[in-house]
């Protein structure tokens, strides 16, 4: 029953939509299916993030929605989820969910104005129920590797990007929300063109996720969404009706207030990601992803991506005393082992290793563990077959994993967004300086704040950064 849609392109402009949809009452269905599938949201997306000022901000911005909405005793849930990925959706029975990533990249209340009227409308007219049937969660890649890992590592090795996908409205579905969206926040009196902003925002935000070393020079949509260029452009043509850019209240001081102090990225019980660097203060581990790859923390495991088609899962997991890394590797948890090829060792900094290939259709991969009292840590690299450098890509990751020092478990903290105003000796390499995300903190500066290419923020105005302080 989950339903994604922020960044969903759209190619052509329907007929204009009603905003006398059919509404769903709170005595339907539809509020079953929303109550049974809540606890299955926050399950997957790291239960609900409770802050009380980004709360009362979005309590006050879903008021002045559904104040001028057709049905104004419609109820709505909002929930803020506490994941780091950009993202916002709904259920049936009018169950709205935002994450706190989203959150941290807005930069304005009409901006988020713009998102949860989209997701409204979405609820209003019945999209949800409408897809019921078609519905289908997608996982690329998944038989591949289940045939070598088997469903106790649940199979999330390869192909990183491969995670499940929500099923999407359709096209017609997208732009109907969208334009009774834009519409509503216009009623509002909020900046209608915030939405075209905020899908521009977040598409640079993608490309700088997936490794556009300068995206905010060459806005690209990944390949999966290659339409975003032409609903920005539909999404300006509807905030026309209200007139010029420059109406509308955006009410950025009010929001950035209100974000101030939120969590930004990684909790320290997932541990963190500063580039190509995760650590865990918890487990006291840490290990460097080569050049050219993506870390990703998933909640069951972190996902390298690259470099070129490589990826590698690392999770961990529970040995016995009694057993050695080499009775562990033939214990069972991989299919397709080559027994033959199981060689143990240790690692640059001296901890107990073991590694060995496995096959599939079309797919290698290299398995190493490594022990650290009965906790196992494992790397698994897959690479399609006849590919050479997925020794030393293997290699190149667990060799640096090591135990953390205790002066790196001290200074390790979670990320948080906070609000500072600009000075006048203030440049942009001095803002981004005071960013301690890992690498590239100028482009990561420049997307949080909404900057276009060129662009300065002013003195005395606001801005955000992220740190750890």
């Amino acid at each position: 029953m989950l339903q994604g849609c922020l960044l969903t392109g759209l190619e052509s402009v329907s007929p204009e939509p009603s905003l006398a949809s059919s509404f769903v009452r709170p005595d339907d269905p539809q509020e079953e299916l929303g109550q049974r599938e809540h606890p299955l949201v926050l399950a997957k997306y790291g239960g609900e993030y409770i802050n009380e000022k980004a709360e009362e901000a979005l309590a006050l911005i879903v008021g002045k929605l559904v104040s001028v909405s057709d049905d104004p005793s419609r109820i709505y849930k909002v929930t803020i989820l506490d994941t780091p990925k950009v993202n916002a959706f709904a259920l049936p029975g009018g169950y709205l969910y935002i994450t706190r990533g989203l959150l941290a990249l807005a930069n304005d209340s009409s901006e988020i104005a713009a998102v949860i009227a989209h997701e409204m409308s979405h609820v209003a007219s019945n999209h949800a129920i409408l897809r019921q049937e078609k519905l289908s969660s997608v996982k690329v890649g998944e038989e591949v590797v289940n045939d070598v890992l088997g469903d106790s590592v649940a199979a999330r090795v390869a192909l990183a990007a491969n995670q499940i996908k929500l099923a999407d409205f359709s096209r017609e579905q997208e732009l109907q929300a969208d334009a009774i969206g834009i519409r509503m926040i216009g009623r509002a009196g909020f900046d209608p063109y915030a939405a075209a902003r905020f899908l521009e925002t977040m598409q640079a935000y993608q490309s700088f996720m997936a490794g556009n070393s300068d995206p905010l020079d060459d806005v690209t949509f990944l390949s999966t969404h290659p339409t975003t260029p032409q609903r920005v452009e539909l999404a300006r043509r509807h905030a026309r009706f209200f007139g010029a850019p420059g109406i509308g209240e955006r009410q950025r001081d009010r929001y950035l207030a209100g974000i101030d102090g939120l969590l930004f990225g990684d909790t320290a019980e997932e541990g963190f990601v500063r580039g190509r660097v995760f650590s865990h203060t918890g487990l006291g581990i840490t290990f460097t992803a080569p050049e050219g790859a993506r870390v990703e923390n998933q909640p069951k495991a972190v996902i390298v991506t690259g470099p070129g088609e490589a990826a590698t899962r690392f999770d961990a997991a529970a040995i016995s005393k009694r057993d050695t890394l080499t009775d562990y590797l033939k214990s069972g948890w991989i299919n397709g082992l080559v027994e033959e090829s199981i060689v143990e060792g240790t690692t640059p900094s001296g901890l107990p290793m073991a590694a060995a290939d496995a096959q599939a259709d079309g797919w290698r991969f290299r398995v190493k563990v490594i022990r650290i009292g009965q906790q196992v840590y494992r790397f698994i690299t897959a690479l399609p077959n006849g590919s050479p450098q997925i020794m030393e890509i293997s290699d190149q990751i667990t060799s640096t994993f090591r135990e953390l020092y205790r002066s790196e478990r001290k200074a390790l903290a979670p990320l948080k967004v906070r609000v500072i105003e600009v000075g006048t000796d203030d440049t942009l390499g001095k803002l981004a300086g005071k960013m301690r995300n890992g690498e590239d903190s100028l482009t990561l500066f420049k997307l949080i704040n909404g900057l276009q290419p060129g662009e300065t923020p002013l003195v005395g105005t606001k801005v955000k950064i992220v740190t750890d302080s």
